[in-house]
Parts: C-alpha cells; structure tokens; sequence
C-alpha cells in the first residue's frame, strides 16, 4: 500500500530540547483537555513524538510499547530508526501510533497551536473513519483550475467577514458557483479535491477549532489561511489547508452538526449547500460573479504563470520522460517531500524537485527532480554511476537482494530484485 507523507517548510533547525519539548507537551495537554473529546466525540490527547530531522533524535510524552526509548526526566528518548518517515504526520512506530511533529515547532502560539490540534487529530482520525485514499488534483495546476479555485477563496472570505447573513449566504453561493464550475471543467476534480478535503482539510480545520480559543482568533486563522496559500507554487496538495477551516467554520454557523454527517459521503461544499437550502448555481451568471471578485489583474497573473509553466514542465519532461532515466518499482512506498513545490506532469505522472523515497530496495535520496507515475519512480539517468549508485541530484542506497540494471531504452536503467528477468 502507499503511503504519501508530506513535510511542510520548517524554521531553522535545532535540539530538541527536554524543557522545551516538556512545555509543548504541556500546551498539547491543555488543547485536548479544553475539548474533553467534545468535537469528535474522542479525545485527541494521546503519543506524541518530536522529532530533530538532523539526528532522527526523539524526544517522546511516553514510553513505547518495545523498550526502544528510555526515560529521561519526565520524557522519553531515542532515536528514529532510518526505516521511519521524518514528516508532521501520525505514524505506528515500536507498537504505538504516534502523532509525529518536527522539531523545532513554530514560535508563534497561534501557529504552533494549531499544528499540534492538526497533528493530534491525524493520530484518531481512523478511528473516525473520516480518512480518504488522496486523489491526483493536477487540475488544480492549470490555468483554469487555479483561477476558478482563487475566486472560490475570494468568496469564502467574503462570507467568513459578511456583516450579515443574507451577504454571507450570497458570498456562499458565488464559492460554490465557482467550485461547481470547476467541476464542470474537469471530470473527476470533485472526488479527487474531496479526499484531500477529508485528510488534510478537516484536520486543519481541526487545529483551528481546538487550538484557539476564541471565534475571533479563529476567524482571523481561517482568514489567513485563504491568502496565505496564493503564493505557493502549486495548489495541487495545499489548496485543502486554505478550504478546510472556511468551510469548517460556515458549517459550524449552519448546521452545528456537520461532524457527524461526514460518513454520508458527502463532500463540505454540499454539506454547506445542503444546511443553508441553496439553489443549483446559475451557471449564466458565472462571468458577472468573477467580475464582482477580479478587476482583471488576477486572470493576468495566471495567464503570465502558465506560460512560465508549460516551460518548466517541457524541461522536466526532457528529463524526466524523454531523456535517459533511472526507474524504481514502487511497491510498499513511502514518501517525505514538500507539498508546495510538486509539479504535475499530466498523464506522465506527478514530478517533485526534492523527496526521500523508501520502499521493498531501500532509500533513494532526491534533490534534483523525480517522477511518480502510478507504480514507477524515474529520475534521470544521464551521467549516472550505477556502481556507486548516484547520479545528478540522486543518492541510492539498496537493500541486499536488489540492483541497478539495464533498462528497457538506451541508457535507461532499472532497480530490480537480483535474478529478475526484465519485463
């Protein structure tokens, strides 16, 4: 089964310090104990592990199940096996599912808190059965798909800041107008921007709920949120931590009780369609509603970024695709990259600039582009040494049993179980 795991940018690095790791252990403990289980029905208190990406070194609020952490004060110690994915995720590791958080955290309360609310809700969400199997959103990269979905954040935040309630109902209605077209334009966006919505989007959502404590400090998070994503490099895995909160936050004004109806399938934007009786959009009135969000200059920019972007994804093709290429199955995968720089490639697979890939042969090591395409990786080949198992921006480290071979073109090579015949 694959696993994606994705690490966010992070602050400088440092030791986890035991004092230091001992307070946000202590503001965790307030956040799930403020809630009592309340919101899902489960409390979030539970393991947690800090984590150096330095030095893998662990600094955890309990023991674990097999003895590999020793207590030291009033923590416990150790150190992540190379095995283990480094990301702000849940992991189970040493017979107990742990929330995972990079260290150092962020140094802004508001920040910090909402990532440990995010981080402990990823911990319980499968028992909540809220998890989804994330869809591809490279629509979310093109032009039309990336428009459409800013004038959706436009009319979010014009309902989050409506002074009224018929104006937050209108601005409702253009965000799911927008959505909706989207939809329209793009067979198979709905489900696939929906599984990333349950994941990523209703753990944020989570974090802002649980970790502020005042509707105002929350609006102002979910506000922030809309805007802070515009200048990411892609949408295609961020767009869901921009959505998440704004719809969270219009279902908890709508129908407190939304929570509980995620097991129907249904997606936020018809829950939200559905508490507040909205009509079906009225797809005639499309060009007047972007109008009354963009003055023209959006479009523009977008139009500008596209073109920058078919260039930069012809390069990563000749590379990637065209050129000579090393190629790994992908079998039992597992991914650490930054979900902000992926660059999708259509039907060619998705490229990201950096990652930590591991699975059945070992760990490849990335810092100058990769492809994922269903069950292959390929990065290129060119000037490679399968010998001592690097290349331009690559490192490989295999696990006894595999090795570089020959590939299917000239040039290529491939990763292979030895004695395998190529296919």
């Amino acid at each position: 089964m694959s696993i994606t795991l994705a690490v966010a940018s992070a602050p400088a690095l440092g030791a986890v310090d035991h004092a230091g790791a001992e307070r946000v252990f202590s503001e965790a403990k307030a956040i799930c104990q403020r809630d009592a289980g309340a919101l899902w029905g489960h409390s979030l208190c539970g393991p947690m592990l800090l984590v150096d990406p330095a030095d893998r070194a662990i600094v955890a609020n309990q023991a674990d199940d097999s003895g590999a952490l020793k207590a030291t004060g009033e923590v416990f110690t150790g150190t992540l096996p190379a095995s283990e994915i480094i990301a702000n995720t849940s992991i189970s590791w040493s017979g107990v599912r742990w929330s995972e958080i990079l260290w150092p955290l962020p140094q802004e309360t508001a920040k910090r808190h909402v990532m440990l609310a995010h981080e402990m809700f990823h911990r319980i969400q499968p028992e909540l059965g809220v998890t989804l199997h994330e869809g591809d959103n490279q629509h979310l990269d093109t032009l039309e798909g990336r428009y459409l979905l800013q004038l959706e954040w436009r009319a979010l935040a014009e309902a989050l800041r409506a002074p009224s309630t018929a104006a937050r109902r209108g601005a409702i209605g253009d965000a799911l107008l927008f959505r909706q077209e989207r939809y329209r334009r793009f067979p198979g966006a709905a489900d696939n921007e929906n599984a990333l919505e349950s994941n990523e989007g209703v753990a944020e959502y989570t974090g802002v709920r649980l970790g502020l404590d005042t509707p105002q400090a929350r609006h102002d998070y979910a506000m922030q949120d809309l805007s802070a994503f515009v200048g990411a490099p892609t949408f295609v895995r961020s767009f869901a931590y921009a959505t998440g909160p704004a719809y969270g936050l219009l279902l908890d004004q709508a129908d407190p009780a939304w929570r509980g109806k995620l097991h129907s399938g249904q997606r936020l934007d018809q829950l939200l369609a559905t508490a507040l009786h909205l009509p079906a959009p009225a797809f005639d009135t499309l060009a007047a509603r972007e109008k009354a969000y963009d003055d023209g200059t959006l479009r523009a920019s977008e139009v500008r970024r596209d073109q920058a972007r078919q260039a930069r994804l012809a390069a990563l093709k000749a590379k990637l695709v065209d050129g000579p290429v090393l190629a790994l199955p992908l079998l039992h995968e597992r991914h650490q990259f930054n979900p902000q720089t992926l660059q999708p490639l259509g039907d060619f697979g998705t490229a990201y600039p950096t990652m930590r890939l591991s699975d059945d042969w070992g760990v490849l090591e990335v810092e100058d582009g990769i492809l994922l395409n269903g069950h292959r990786a390929t990065v290129s080949a060119v000037g490679a040494d399968p010998a001592g198992l690097k290349g331009a921006g690559w490192r490989l480290q295999l696990n006894p049993g595999w090795t570089v071979v020959p590939g299917a073109r000239k040039g290529d090579l491939a990763v292979r179980r030895a004695g395998d015949m190529p296919h």
